[in-house]
């Protein structure tokens, strides 16, 4: 992504508030981290978008991060009908049936002790990446996963907003 402004970006700064909150509530359900992108707007460049979409992740409250990680399926289940949440989570598509229950499994022992769905930024990952990962984190203290979990919040973010300066407006 160059530093200079896109077609997306122009659409996402023109936007009637209502149609980018609705844009950005789709990307991170953290109502406070679309309220804070919403109030810098209009952004110069995608670089500062991501810089906004940032700072806002890092301020997210324990409740902010809960009502981010609610917007996302678990690995191995996209929501159905969801475009975004199938690409993302391609790497688990291929899998065998034994790694996707092995992965389910994990994802409830993950669940049970965080309270929350194993969140990874599964974009680009392999099914056997994501189990290893959660294999992993899942020994972690809550304080130790809730910041990688805002870490990969962030990268998920960015993801989702370079297809939005990209793309513009969402169609689906």
């Amino acid at each position: 992504m160059t530093s200079r402004s896109t077609p997306g970006l122009t659409w996402f700064n023109s936007a009637a508030d209502a149609e980018a909150r609705a844009a950005l509530h789709e990307m991170c359900a953290a109502w406070s981290w679309g309220s804070a992108l919403l109030a810098r707007r209009p952004y110069d460049t995608v670089e500062a978008l991501f810089a906004a979409s940032d700072e806002a992740t890092e301020a997210l409250t324990d409740g902010g991060l809960a009502e981010a990680m609610a917007g996302h399926p678990p690995i191995g289940r996209p929501k159905p009908g969801d475009p975004t949440s199938s690409r993302e989570q391609r790497g688990m598509a291929g899998a065998s049936e034994e790694l996707k229950a092995e992965m389910l499994e994990l994802n409830l022992a993950y669940q049970d002790k965080f309270g929350h769905v194993f969140l990874i930024c599964a974009t680009g990952r392999s099914a056997e990446e994501m189990r290893d990962a959660v294999r992993h984190r899942i020994d972690n203290t809550p304080q130790q996963e809730r910041e990688i979990v805002r870490r990969e919040l962030a990268k998920i973010n960015r993801l989702r907003l370079t297809r939005l300066a990209e793309e513009g407006a969402p169609t689906a």
